[in-house]
């Protein structure tokens, strides 16, 4: 059997899973009566809840005698990880664009990756359904695209597909609609390369990803490069650090549909998964104790952005979750390092860490995993990394892409320019701008929940890392304080209501609140002290008009990513299995003031060292 191996590449929501789901179903790798569910290949709880994918995972299909392994990616850059190790294992991609978004920030990341590594693509011009829809224009903007980022002749001689994946329907471009997807797979049969490689020599084989089994232990997941291998075959593995360490295989798997198939023997151009291999890395190689040669290691791009982990140090730490100590959380980091390999972990002394990843999107996926397992910590406000390059300081700038109604256009370029942001590219289409925007990574940080507002929540925001620039100096990017709480205990409906015109609160009246909480945000610069705990003074002496009606504002829910765009740099996230409270770190309200007068010279002194 000839192996075709494909990754399927696109932006955010561009609809991506929902094409592998129908070409699944029209495959017929599913039983006659297996219930299936919608976007199957979103096995992960948090992927199907938020509609992203987060982990790159694999498939295989057979078409008319041939197999086609298909590999979704995730669309988002602070996944880049994921994308990077994916794409090593494949040699064409599908690329998936939306027929009225077009090409977007995340299309020309995953993009400039697979054109680096010489993949062939194949252009799929996704929901041509839609109202709004422009293919041929989009299709020209996609060359373009190509073009800019450095395509040769062979990669712009690309085929395209007009789909409306949710339908199961694709065809050639100038066709007439079909109403299946056999023009997609006959376009990977003629334009994706048969899999190549070496079948009789010794065995090669590099780890791209890890999975784990109750029963086998650790899986390697990979393409073989070259020779076969079977069960009780002995291999070595190449350590980082030059060993050769004997392992003998138990168990050797290819890939059908969803399932993952026990098979005799493994053959080179196929993606396998590996069992009897302890102690095996992402990146390492594995081959036959022959030609022990090892491939260089699999790389992926620095990361940008980092908080610190630390325990929960809170008036009401240790209520919720069942690990709760720096041990505990050291040991949970450093198991996903194992997979994660665009995270960064540093030990800080005492007991807190600084992990660095690709984006704030990144790190909070990884806080959210941890609070469901029941850990329990806190982190800091999300950190721009800083590089030094020729004497020069520099910091990570974004390429930022807003897709507005035309009556926020000017909004929100007051408020990216505020932000440091430079216009790059404006375009009027009907009654919606996209502009185009290069600004400091910094400069988002808080910019969603405000962009949500100004645009009434029909605005669109995509960014991806577009390099280190000169660092451009001080950025407020919230002009606001904090409403803390400055005495500990119950709050009250009264005591919200006597204060709700001062700001907007984040917790419901009866809510547990301790000193140095913050309970919501004050419409004023600067922190505001109040009293939640503070109640109605009741008597027996009842006048008409003497009792007030109540009425409060409903609070502000904050989510986990608008807890970290929230946080000012003296304010720690606190995360439980249950809650997610925002508090400064200095808890005593006398030692807060002189803290924020010290803060507040230091940015004045920054501002005036860098000339803004």
């Amino acid at each position: 059997m000839r192996y075709r191996n494909l990754a399927i590449i696109a932006h955010v929501d561009h609809g991506k899973t929902t094409l592998v789901d129908g070409m699944l179903r029209q495959s017929n790798v599913f039983g006659e009566h297996q219930e299936v569910v919608e976007r199957v290949m979103d096995s992960n709880a948090l992927e199907r809840e938020r509609g992203i994918t987060i982990l790159a995972k694999n498939t295989a299909v057979v078409w008319r005698g041939e197999r086609v392994n298909i590999v979704d990616t995730p669309g988002h850059a602070d996944f880049g990880g994921e994308v990077e190790r994916a794409l090593g294992m494949v040699d064409s991609c599908l690329l998936l664009v939306d027929a009225a978004e077009g090409p977007m920030p995340q299309t020309r990341f995953v993009l400039r990756k697979a054109l680096a590594l010489g993949l062939r693509p194949i252009v799929v011009i996704n929901k041509v359904d839609r109202k709004d829809a422009r293919p041929d224009e989009v299709a020209n903007l996609t060359f373009d695209l190509m073009v800019e980022l450095g395509a040769d002749d062979e990669q712009l001689d690309f085929p395209i597909i007009h789909a409306i994946a949710r339908e199961g329907r694709a065809w050639r471009e100038g066709e007439a609609p079909a109403d299946d997807l056999t023009a997609l797979f006959e376009s990977i049969v003629d334009h994706a390369p048969v899999a190549a490689g070496d079948v009789d020599g010794p065995f090669q084989f590099q780890v791209a990803n890890l999975d784990y089994s109750d029963f086998l232990g650790r899986l390697a997941l990979g393409r073989v490069l070259r020779g076969s291998a079977a069960a009780g075959d002995t291999v070595v593995r190449l350590t980082a650090d030059g060993r050769e360490v004997r392992s003998r295989l138990t168990k050797v798997y290819t890939h059908l549909g969803l399932q993952r198939l026990e098979v005799e023997r493994v053959v080179v151009g196929d993606i396998v998964a590996l069992a009897g291999i302890e102690e095996i890395q992402i990146g390492e190689t594995v081959a036959d104790p022959s030609a022990p040669d090892a491939l260089p290691r699999l790389t992926v791009d620095e990361p940008t952005v980092s908080v610190t982990f630390s325990p929960n140090t809170s008036p009401f730490a240790g209520r919720d979750g069942r690990y709760v100590t720096s041990r505990h959380i050291a040991d949970r980091l450093e198991r996903e390092l194992l997979t994660n390999v665009a995270l960064r972990l540093e030990p800080l002394g005492g007991e807190s860490y600084r992990v660095a990843g690709r984006g704030e999107l990144h790190l909070s996926i990884l806080m959210e995993q941890m609070r469901r397992e029941g850990y329990e910590f806190s982190v800091s406000r999300p950190q721009v990394i800083m590089k030094t390059i020729e004497g020069v300081r520099c910091e990570p700038f974004e390429k930022v892409v807003a897709d507005v109604p035309s009556e926020a256009t000017g909004s929100v370029m007051e408020a990216l320019a505020a932000r440091r942001g430079a216009l790059l590219d404006m375009q009027q289409s009907h009654s919606r701008a996209r502009l185009v925007f290069s600004m400091p990574s910094r400069g988002l940080f808080g910019f969603r929940t405000q962009f949500l507002s100004m645009t009434q929540g029909e605005g669109l925001l995509s960014h991806v890392f577009d390099g280190y620039e000169p660092y451009v100096g001080a950025l407020r990017t919230r002009p606001f304080g904090s409403l803390v709480t400055m005495e500990q205990g119950e709050a009250f409906a009264y005591a919200i209501w006597k204060l709700q015109d001062r700001g907007v609160f984040f917790v419901d009246p009866g809510a547990e609140v301790y000193v140095g909480m913050v309970v919501g945000a004050n419409n004023r610069p600067g922190d505001l002290d109040v009293n939640l705990t503070k109640n109605k003074k009741l008597t027996n002496v009842r006048a008409a008009g003497s009792d007030d009606n109540i009425l409060l504002v409903p609070p502000k829910r904050l989510s986990l990513e608008a807890c970290l765009e929230y946080l000012a740099d003296d304010e720690l996230l606190e995360v439980t299995p249950k809650h997610l409270r925002l508090r400064k770190r200095t808890l005593d309200p006398h030692m807060r003031k002189r803290e924020a007068k010290r803060s507040e010279l230091a940015l004045e002194a920054d501002a005036a060292l860098a000339g803004g």
